[in-house]
């Protein structure tokens, strides 16, 4: 037993000896297969698909392996699903687009006709005015002269007379400054419809719905602001002053009895505080404001009558120069003239068409305010409103004040309605 652990340990080293002899003098060299990573592509699945395989165990089957995969494909054509319809529709896109490039061009064209007209305002008041002044010059010369140069005289003041008393009628029909703060207005609003859709652009969510309200908006401005004098022109002289109005009309909705008002930053103190903001908007300001209007319309008809009238009897008054009632007659000629100047100065070089057309824009912009916030008020679910805290910064930003000064507006209005039956004096906008 001894000698045969002997020999089997004289094996061993032996082997050792001879293999690590080996070691010194054989080189082996291992070929790995090449891989092709040309058309490799790895498909990783989902992060709920991976925990459900490791917990299938080693008992996993073609069938379940089938399942899973099933399960995971129709988990990823839901999530891409739930992905593609928070992405706007490429047509929309364009629309809308197309819609802010028609706009922009409107922009540019009210411009280039608002100095246009502003050009035709002062070109004719001097033009005119020129025309009058030399006449009434030429009318008093002419009582001073006898022969052929009163007849020459004469004539030709009376010819100046006519033509100055023809294009003031047309001037007076026209406005030409009443022109130029419609084309005016009118830019201010197409740039703000501009950036509005802009802005509805950037959010990255537009519907069918903004293409529609932007067409809607833009034929609003182009029926309250049209470009042709001839045909669709704003009458000049209404019998009724009304505030202008520019934007489509807001959808009537039936009040109903809620039974949330609160939520989306609304509360029954915030409608309340809106009511009272509407109820100061309607007594005093844009009462006010088309007060004014009624009150620049009057004298504008009397300017725009006055004017032709003048040099219309100026006219006649140079005419019978050289009678038997000729110094009268060269007085009514050159006073009748002188005043016609002044009315026309007072006129269109005070650009009265321009104030009324100012009164009616700014009556026009709380109505609109009026609107916007009934609107608001009387949608039965609050959730469909605009932000409640929003609406009210935009509220107070547009008549000019801060947040508590609107609360103390609104305050200010209840008590005087409610304990002393009457309205403040505080008009609401501190802007105009």
């Amino acid at each position: 037993m001894a000698s045969l652990r002997s020999s089997i340990v004289i094996g061993s080293v032996a082997y050792s000896s001879s293999c690590c002899s080996r070691r010194g003098t054989t080189r082996a060299t291992i070929n790995m297969p090449k891989l092709r990573t040309g058309g490799l592509s790895l498909r990783l699945p989902a992060r709920d698909f991976v925990p459900e395989v490791l917990d299938m165990g080693p008992g996993l089957s073609a069938a379940t392996t089938s399942h899973v995969e099933k399960k995971y494909e129709s988990s990823t054509n839901r999530n891409s699903h739930s992905l593609g319809s928070n992405v706007s529709d490429p047509l929309v896109i364009a629309k809308l687009h197309a819609i802010m490039e028609a706009v922009a061009d409107r922009v540019e064209m009210h411009q280039n006709i608002g100095e246009q007209r502003d050009n035709w305002n002062s070109l004719l008041l001097t033009s005119i005015n020129a025309i009058t002044l030399t006449a009434a010059t030429m009318a008093g010369i002419a009582a001073t002269s006898v022969g052929g140069p009163l007849l020459a005289l004469k004539t030709s003041s009376t010819l100046m007379y006519l033509a100055a008393t023809g294009m003031l009628v047309v001037m007076n029909q026209i406005q030409p400054s009443q022109l130029v703060e419609e084309q005016r207005n009118a830019a201010r609003l197409f740039k703000q419809l501009h950036g509005r859709i802009q802005t509805t652009l950037s959010s990255g969510n537009t519907t069918s719905s903004d293409v529609e309200d932007a067409m809607k908006k833009v034929l609003a401005l182009d029926k309250a602001y049209p470009l042709p004098l001839i045909g669709v022109m704003l009458e000049k002289f209404p019998e009724t002053v009304e505030p202008a109005v520019w934007w489509p009309q807001h959808r009537q909705r039936q009040e109903k009895p809620m039974k949330r008002r609160d939520g989306n930053g609304w509360s029954v103190e915030l409608e309340e505080e809106m009511r009272e903001v509407v109820g100061v908007l309607k007594r005093k300001d844009t009462e006010d404001y088309l007060r004014l209007g009624k009150i620049a319309l009057k004298v504008n008809k009397i300017l725009s009558i006055s004017g032709p009238l003048l040099t219309g009897i100026a006219a006649c008054g140079t005419a019978f120069m050289g009678s038997s009632h000729g110094s009268w007659a060269a007085m009514v000629g050159v006073v009748a003239g002188a005043m016609a100047s002044v009315v026309n100065t007072m006129e269109h070089g005070g650009q009265v068409g321009m104030v009324f057309e100012m009164y009616r824009s700014n009556a026009g912009f709380f109505r609109l305010m009026e609107e916007t916030i009934e609107s608001n008020l009387n949608e039965i679910d609050v959730e469909r409103r605009e932000n409640g805290e929003l609406f009210e910064m935009k509220v107070a930003l547009h008549l000019g004040r801060s947040l508590s000064g609107l609360k103390n507006l609104a305050a200010a209005s209840s008590y005087a309605s409610s304990e002393k039956g009457e309205a403040i004096e505080e008009f609401a906008s501190k802007l105009f």
